[in-house]
């Protein structure tokens, strides 16, 4: 069991403001330090009130402003395949919460296509496919994110991948399309699980008691069919960063730690 869980850390805020907060400053430090290198950073977010509250902290930091954002590539876990405007996208929730702000070149936003756009759901999978791939390097058919974010849903699913079913086996493409979703939409886009465990880091955000199981699961080992979150993992760290509620059936020896 020691090995399922021994490279990954577990960060714990006393409340989900604060830890959005939290991890806000962190993903600024790392972003601020790559760029003021003139290096590229790839980032890949994700959707639902947590990606959402980490944007919109990250906005109202100073150290937004001394940022070369022009150096800096956001991409997504995954999409719901539905119109540009709609709610549901999470390409809109990040653009409200923090892109628009940003001094930002607007082909440095890799959007996944949306449903009103003329194309079907295979056309979006293959074109963010496409995409991914022309920044690929070193033989990888995706760039390799500095930071991959992810939220972690109470059965353990992350991006669109969900337990129990075929998409999270997919391992030689790196998108796939997503028909009769457990959770609506219904009709999604999602990275697949080697394109986001190439990531160098990948960070997952969860909070209140409904992903305590889930978290608890994913810490200890479980089967990445059964609980996907268990099997993403990034190449240098692997960070659930959680609150106290999520945390508080998992034993002490688990989240005890500090990253």
């Amino acid at each position: 069991m020691v090995e399922a869980w021994a490279e990954k850390f577990v960060v714990i805020g006393p409340d989900p403001a604060s830890l959005a907060a939290s991890v806000a400053d962190r993903f600024l430090d790392r972003v601020g330090k790559r760029a003021g290198e003139g290096k590229t950073v790839h980032v890949s977010l994700t959707g639902g009130s947590m990606g959402a509250a980490v944007l919109s902290a990250a906005s109202r930091s100073t150290e937004v402003s001394k940022i070369d954002w022009s150096l800096v590539h956001f991409w997504w876990s995954d999409e719901r395949f539905v119109s540009r405007d709609d709610t549901d996208r999470n390409e809109k929730q990040a653009r409200e919460a923090l892109l628009d702000s940003l001094d930002l070149p607007a082909e440095n936003i890799h959007a996944i296509a949306a449903a009103d756009e003329g194309g079907t759901l295979d056309d979006a999978a293959a074109a963010y496919a496409s995409e991914l791939a022309s920044f690929g390097r070193d033989g990888r058919l995706w760039p390799s994110f500095d930071i991959c974010f992810l939220g972690v849903g109470p059965d353990g699913h992350i991006a669109s991948l969900f337990p129990d079913r075929g998409e999270i086996h997919i391992t030689d493409a790196a998108t796939v399309v997503v028909r009769d979703s457990p959770k609506p939409p219904p009709e999604r886009v999602s990275m697949t699980r080697p394109v986001i465990n190439d990531s160098k880091r990948v960070w997952m955000v969860l909070t209140g008691a409904d992903k305590a199981s889930a978290l608890g699961l994913a810490l200890a080992g479980a089967s990445y069919s059964n609980v996907p979150a268990a099997g993403a993992k990034g190449r240098k760290r692997t960070v659930f960063f959680v609150d106290e509620m999520a945390a508080e059936k998992v034993p002490h020896e688990l989240i005890d730690r500090e990253y």
